[in-house]
């Protein structure tokens, strides 16, 4: 099955009755312009980019928020006492695939991704049932980049994104892994799927692609019991997953979705065990912690937003829209390729709450420079001073909360990087630390934007350099418990890397 896009006078013609029909809630904002301004969603597929050599080409490139995380009514549960089993839609999440677009559009997404639970036999219902469905959303609402993917129920860990390169056979190369691989897609089950070496074995197929995939983890440490004391997914399993597929496995998400649990009386982010804070899981948000452990050795591993949404709060849920409260900002021009070689790469940053609109972080020296999710070299025998640069834009007017929220403090991070650790079970860095705490008195206004400078003397090793940010005046983020999220509000970048040579 093809993906036609709007060329098809079939496809064209559809109607706002039809969309209506479609889209259910929500469908009345349809026609809205998007809140931060998402632009025109090109047809572009890989082969295009490849063809025309434009892949990595930086023209045109802006932020762009997204949500990788999103969940339809084929998020649904399995009736298994026939065989094969019988899918029940909305089961789970109770918005068709349009909706969710039409509502990542009105909260200023320029792309989101389609990611529903498997099951039992899910992998037909993916292809025969959901699949059409997002073809037609695709041509209804042409302004959001719409992804095909799914929640991977990934073999001995938690759910991850599993998102496909968008071309001709998108639809065949879910079908493909999905059914090889998901551990819940087999009928009758098959324990032989939930091990970790089945989950390898998934990496190095994806790897071998010749469109690779990305795979980013879920509420990571949403199973844990404890700060330091994991559940289903460990440090182990992710450093085994990046070395078997570094250009696939990148990343797991810093902020989990279901943020809106304390405004109807649940945990934030569904994390009952042990908590987040500031919204984000404890692996991202503990300086010094797991995943600065990981960029300690080296790895280029990247962290998300999303909404996980299923039901919104106001109608029995503990969710926000895609991107009412959670952003994955990604610098790419607007094209299914880029945006996910901006997600594979690094030129990511995440937000919660529009606490700002844009974030850039970059490293210097003696005329050379990198941003996000590049590498800055410097050489031993010059002058070896960083300069650090932070820019970021607040928000003009008022968020979705109703609020409009001020940037209290800004966090310069910066740990070394020393290599493979002794063990893969590490989850710290002791290196890294807040080297420096930036107020309102310490930025510039410039155009729009508010910019930071500072300089990083004599360094001597390798390092990265990261940077996060709040609304509130908390010198680390704390457990969170049922106050609201919108008066906690944080964002944080991806590191820039810095080489001594």
């Amino acid at each position: 099955m093809t993906d036609r896009h709007s060329e098809d006078p079939e496809y064209s013609a559809i109607s706002r009755r039809r969309l209506v029909k479609y889209a259910g809630v929500g469908a009345t904002l349809a026609a809205a312009s998007p809140l931060l301004g998402a632009g025109p969603a090109a047809a572009d597929d890989d082969e295009d980019d490849r063809r025309t050599g434009q892949s990595g080409n930086s023209r045109h490139r802006v932020w762009r928020a997204g949500d990788h995380h999103v969940h339809s009514e084929y998020s649904g549960s399995f009736d298994t006492s026939t065989n094969p089993p019988k899918f029940i839609k909305g089961g789970d999440a109770v918005y068709p695939i349009v909706t969710n677009a039409i509502m990542a559009k009105h909260f200023g997404l320029s792309w989101v991704m389609c990611t529903d639970h498997g099951g039992p036999t899910h992998s037909k219902v993916n292809l025969e049932q959901a699949y059409p469905d997002l073809l037609r959303s695709r041509v209804l609402v042409p302004e959001v980049l719409q992804f095909w993917g799914m929640e991977f129920d990934a073999p001995a860990l938690d759910h991850h994104t599993l998102m496909i390169p968008h071309h001709r056979d998108e639809a065949q190369q879910l079908f493909e892994l999905e059914s090889r691989f998901a551990k819940r897609d087999a009928f009758p089950a098959d324990p032989g799927r939930d091990t970790e070496a089945k989950m390898v074995e998934f990496l190095k197929a994806a790897k071998d692609m010749p469109r690779k995939p990305l795979v980013i983890a879920h509420h990571a440490s949403r199973s844990a019991t404890g700060l330091g004391v994991y559940g289903q997914d460990t440090p182990r399993e992710f450093r085994n997953g990046n070395n078997a597929a570094p250009e696939i496995y990148v990343g797991f998400e810093g902020a989990p979705g279901h943020q809106a649990g304390p405004l109807v009386g649940e945990a934030r982010g569904a994390y009952g065990s042990h908590p987040t804070y500031g919204g984000f899981d404890q692996m991202t948000a503990r300086v010094g912690g797991l995943w600065d452990s990981l960029l300690g050795e080296g790895r280029r591993w990247w962290i998300t937003a999303t909404s996980d949404s299923h039901v919104h709060w106001t109608r029995g849920g503990s969710d926000f829209w895609p991107g009412e409260y959670s952003k994955t900002w990604v610098l790419a021009r607007q094209d299914y390729a880029d945006v996910m070689d901006g997600l594979r790469n690094g030129r990511i940053w995440v937000g919660t709450g529009d606490l700002i609109t844009s974030l850039d972080l970059t490293a210097s020296n003696r005329g050379k420079q990198a941003t996000m999710g590049e590498t800055l070299t410097v050489s031993s025998r010059n002058r070896t001073d960083v300069d650090i640069e932070i820019r970021f834009r607040p928000l003009e007017g008022k968020n979705a909360g109703g609020d409009h929220p001020e940037v209290q403090r800004v966090d310069l991070i910066v740990g070394q990087i020393t290599g493979p650790s002794a063990s893969i079970d590490t989850d710290t860095n002791p290196t890294t630390k807040v080297v420096a705490r930036f107020g309102p008195r310490d930025w510039r206004m410039q155009g729009k934007e508010y910019v930071i400078r500072h300089t990083l003397r004599n360094v001597e090793s390798d390092l990265y350099a990261r940077v996060r940010g709040t609304s509130t005046d908390e010198a680390e983020p704390l457990a969170d418990g049922l106050e609201s999220p919108w008066a906690d509000l944080w964002f944080y970048s991806n590191p820039v890397f810095i080489n001594l040579r």
